[in-house]
């Protein structure tokens, strides 16, 4: 909301109190204000002049020379350039010496030889925002109508001594979006008495011949129409202009000016219509019927559904109620008969419509936080007097009314010990009384109590608290009194899970992952796309109002979101990518939903492309799964999980059979590491890629916070390297299960650094190397015992996969 500080010291006294001290003071009761501006943008010396006379520049076709009444002791020679100057018209002069926006001094000086004794200004050389003014006024020099003082100071002319406040309004504070409501703040703050407009306006002897009818009583209350006859539309005067304009509204014609005025003076949205157009000077409120269109003020043709109210005579709809008016009842220089509509509709409509129209004025915005609805009335008969003042129309006889509903106004008691409650302060009754009077709210007091009636345009004040921030706003925040909380306080901790999300998300970005934050919602056909770690069949949960199909319903893995990313990535030349997400999934195994889903927190992962890139030397590394699957042993090992193991699987959706692993701990599956299915990277036009997925949950349960450590051992080891050959079926999970079992507690490690097939190798048959690391922590071991740890490892290789030693 702009707020012109000229304006606004109409209804309250401000001659003790700039417009940055009033800003002060407002922002400090709890109406912020976002900036002070002045209107002007560096004018001075300029006034208004009268062009006597204007003839062509002896040596250029383009230029002028002018004759101008500047108000000074002699006519002033101007040269002037402005294809549209001419004689008789009444325009802005700079004088010599003046100043203009951008740093311009304006000089004496000599055009081809012509002397020039000042400069005729147009809008934007004036610092004027160019699209608040009419379209004559956009281009060349800015005429005035005939009724501007010769001589008269064009920055007071023009109201460019004038500040603007911007206010920075809550949802809450509706009753600030109009200059009196402001004011009723203002005079609060400064304990001053906030003076109402004056309301003058002479009906004649015609009735009314309007009819007002209203067919939908559930979204509008009330509706008042005046009728106007025999109006001149015409520009309306500067100085409404100047108003409109600080306020960020362009000036039309007096009458649509008037509705605009009286908009931002009472905050209540009128409409004009031309009652030439409108049949049987009838007016209907209605809703639209299924599929009705309407040509709206915009020349747009608005399709409607059955839901939206409509402005109607008894052949045709006039008007989108609260939202904009037809073109088929246009004011326009031809009307002479008028029909003014004050009327009060459901925020709800109006906020609908206008959100399936895509329209939002500054009607709208003010429908949809709330109008006052006892002024709605007052509000028309103010636009009534101001259209007969300025188009000099007569007004018939009485106000054609419709009331479905009569306003009712808030009730709310409040007592003393509540407010120094909540406060904390020690206020008397003598202190608060006085607030409530400057609210100008009306109440009846009685033992340390207030009950108050609130008015109707502080429709945000429903309930005790309301009334204890209003005392606390007048009474001032500095001076409610600091003290310390009491009570018994605790330190603050991270639970397990919270610490453990902390070091999942460290360590990932450590090993060179980038963490992505991606969208909840998926199309449904990617919901296939993956995986989930759940064991149940669950059923994607689908919106009820999507904003697009590509986000329809909530994901049940994290993998379709982070292939969304690498594709966006590849898309843009960036090949090379690892990201993971710690993120939720929602899962429901219900068709139709009568609870919440239930929320899983996921860790997921996906790499693809180089994960060395080429360099100098040669040395490259793609992604593999080994690559992938690494990742996870890191991070199960930073998590202190401990024998863990991976379980070849060919049956997980969305993941290649021959190269994806389920990751289990003990009798806990965490998730799985493996390949994109082929078919699925096609689909999301992807390389190679490899993905994780890990249960949070689970990795909690497992999770034993911590690293473990041995102390540096004092006696040497011995490593034996055994060459197996065994059946290609064989996994070497089993091998190494075997290994660690024959082997008992002299093993201390047993690696796999060898797979062979090949010519001399049988074609169902493979060769795989250990190396085993044995070692007594209390003694240096002996040939003896080696060989015999040695032979019982390869006897029981031998019984439980059949595997024997290669030669």
């Amino acid at each position: 909301m702009k707020v012109s500080y000229q304006w606004l010291s109409e209804y309250v006294d401000l001659s003790d109190c700039t417009p940055q001290e009033l800003a002060e003071k407002l922002t400090r009761s709890g109406v912020e204000v976002d900036a002070v501006e002045s209107r002007n943008a560096g004018v001075s010396g300029c006034v208004i002049g009268y062009v006597k006379e204007r003839s062509k520049h002896p040596d250029a076709d383009r230029l002028n020379v002018c004759i101008v009444d500047a108000g000074q002791e002699q006519d002033l020679q101007i040269v002037c350039g402005a294809p549209n100057v001419d004689k008789g018209q009444k325009v802005i002069v700079a004088l010599i010496g003046a100043k203009l926006p951008g740093g311009l001094s304006i000089k004496r000086s000599k055009l081809r030889g012509v002397e020039s004794q000042g400069m005729i200004c147009s809008a934007k050389e004036l610092g004027l925002n160019d699209k608040l003014l009419a379209k004559d006024q956009q281009e060349g020099i800015m005429v005035l109508p005939e009724d501007a003082e010769i001589g008269m100071d064009a920055v007071s002319y023009l109201g460019l001594d004038d500040s603007i406040l911007e206010l920075g309004l809550t949802p809450n504070r509706s009753d600030c979006l109009s200059m009196l409501g402001v004011a009723y703040e203002v005079g609060a703050i400064l304990g001053k008495e906030v003076l109402l407009p004056q309301i003058d306006l002479v009906e004649s002897d015609e009735q009314n011949p309007l009819r007002v009818k209203i067919d939908a009583s559930a979204e509008c209350y009330q509706y008042h129409g005046r009728h106007f006859k025999n109006a001149k539309i015409a520009s309306s005067p500067q100085w409404m202009k100047n108003r409109l304009m600080a306020a960020g509204v362009r000036p039309i014609n007096n009458v649509v000016d008037v509705t605009n005025y009286v908009l931002l003076e009472y905050g209540q949205p009128l409409h004009a219509f031309d009652a030439g157009q409108v049949a049987d000077r009838s007016i209907i409120v209605r809703l639209a019927q299924e599929g009705e269109t309407l040509v709206t003020l915009d020349d747009q043709e608005r399709k409607l559904d059955a839901q939206t109210l409509l402005i109607t005579d008894p052949t045709k709809g006039l008007a989108i109620a609260g939202v904009m008016g037809g073109a088929n009842s246009e004011i326009t220089g031809e009307t002479t008969e008028i029909i003014l509509e004050a009327a009060w509709f459901t925020p709800k409509t109006v906020r609908r419509t206008a959100r399936l129209l895509g329209m939002r004025t500054e009607g709208c915005v003010r429908w949809e936080k709330g109008v006052d609805q006892k002024r709605v009335q007052e509000a028309g008969e103010r636009a009534a007097s101001l259209i007969q003042k300025l188009s000099g129309a007569t007004i018939s006889k009485g106000i054609a009314s419709a009331v479905e509903k009569e306003p009712q106004a808030a009730v709310v008691s409040v007592t003393l010990a509540k407010i120094n409650q909540h406060l904390g302060t020690s206020m008397v009754a003598s202190e608060v009384s006085p607030i409530f009077d400057r609210l100008q709210f009306p109440y009846e007091t009685a033992n340390d109590s207030w009950t108050v009636t609130v008015p109707t345009r502080r429709g945000d004040i429903t309930l005790p608290e309301d009334l204890v921030e209003e005392v606390a706003r007048l009474y001032g925040y500095d001076n409610i009194p600091t003290s310390l909380p009491s009570g018994v306080t605790s330190q603050g901790f991270l639970t397990p899970e919270q610490q453990l999300r902390r070091t999942i998300r460290r360590h990932l970005i450590g090993v060179g992952l980038n963490e992505a934050i991606s969208y909840a919602l998926l199309h449904p056909d990617r919901v296939e796309d993956a995986a989930g770690l759940h064991q149940e069949q669950v059923k994607p949960v689908a919106l009820l109002m999507p904003m697009s199909e590509e986000r329809s319903v909530l994901r049940t893995s994290l993998i379709p979101s982070l292939l969304e990313t690498i594709a966006y990535n590849k898309n843009r030349q960036n090949h090379d990518v690892g990201i993971f997400e710690l993120g939720r999934v929602f899962l429901s195994t219900e068709e139709t939903l009568t609870q919440l889903p239930e929320e899983r927190l996921y860790v997921g992962g996906a790499v693809t492309g180089q994960w060395i890139p080429q360099n100098w030397m040669g040395a490259k590394q793609a992604v593999d799964f080994y690559q992938a699957k690494g990742i996870v042993d890191s991070l199960l090992a930073r998590l202190g999980i401990q024998n863990v193991q991976y379980k070849a699987v060919s049956d997980l959706k969305g993941t290649h059979p021959g190269r994806t692993a389920e990751v289990w701990a003990q009798e806990l599956r965490l998730g799985y590491v493996g390949q994109t299915h082929p078919g699925t990277e096609k689909a999301y036009d992807l390389n190679e890629t490899y993905v994780f997925q890990l249960d949070v949950a689970k990795l909690v349960e497992a999770a034993t916070g911590m690293g473990f450590y041995n102390q540096l051992p004092k006696f040497p080891a011995v490593t034996r390297d055994l060459a197996l050959v065994v059946d290609r079926t064989v996994p070497a999970g089993a091998l190494e299960a075997t290994i660690r079992e024959a082997a008992g507690e002299l093993l201390e490690s047993v690696t796999l650094f060898d797979v062979y097939t090949g010519e001399r190798i049988a074609s169902d048959k493979k060769s795989m190397a250990f190396a085993l690391v044995l070692r007594n922590a209390e003694r240096t071991l002996q040939d003896e015992e080696i060989q015999q740890v040695t032979n019982a490892v390869i006897e029981a290789l031998k019984v439980n996969t059949g595997a024997e030693l290669r030669m």
